[in-house]
């Protein structure tokens, strides 16, 4: 019984040496989010948006980190994706509940957001405008403050929500009605 104990013992501080020595990889840079677009605290979101969020640290970012007038992931890491749990209007074209990769395309007075069928795809290399299911064109707004990491929000308005993004000194507002 005695050299059970002691074999117990031995193969349990063997684990905990083995686990306190485990190196984990290198931490996400762009850590990921979530934004939730609901009525209440304790009400199931109408709308929720999983996104990786670059830092800006000292880079200039629209026009040169992220270029005018091309695909963006709208965030970093894997494309963000966009679920929405009914049917929403955005822009002139109705789009079913179900989840989406959401892109951008940056400009430096109005941006497109892109929702697309096309899932699991890391960055915008793999973008097919085929699978586009709506877009729209906002305005770009300046922020009150600057955003060191990039941010989605949403408002509670009328028959819908607004969807703000922003990330230094650049904010687009997004209208999503049901």
């Amino acid at each position: 019984m005695k050299k059970l104990i002691a074999c117990i013992a031995i193969f349990c501080m063997t684990l905990i040496t083995n686990v306190q020595a485990q190196k984990f990889a290198d931490m996400q840079k762009s850590p990921t989010d979530i934004a939730y677009a609901k009525k209440s605290r304790d009400a199931k979101p109408d709308i929720k948006v999983i996104y990786s969020r670059p830092q800006k640290k000292d880079r200039e970012v629209f026009g040169k980190l992220v270029p005018y007038g091309k695909v963006w992931r709208t965030g970093a890491d894997e494309a963000t994706e966009i679920k929405l749990f009914k049917d929403v209007k955005l822009g002139d074209t109705t789009v079913k509940a179900g989840t989406y990769s959401l892109f951008t395309i940056p400009g430096e007075k109005e941006w497109t957001v892109i929702l697309n069928s096309d899932l699991d795809s890391w960055g915008a290399y793999t973008y097919d405008e085929s699978k586009n299911v709506a877009t729209i064109k906002v305005p770009v707004q300046e922020s009150k403050s600057s955003l060191e990491a990039f941010s989605v929000a949403f408002k509670d308005v009328d028959k819908g929500y607004h969807m703000f993004m922003g990330w230094d000194d650049t904010l687009v507002e997004i209208p999503f009605y049901f």
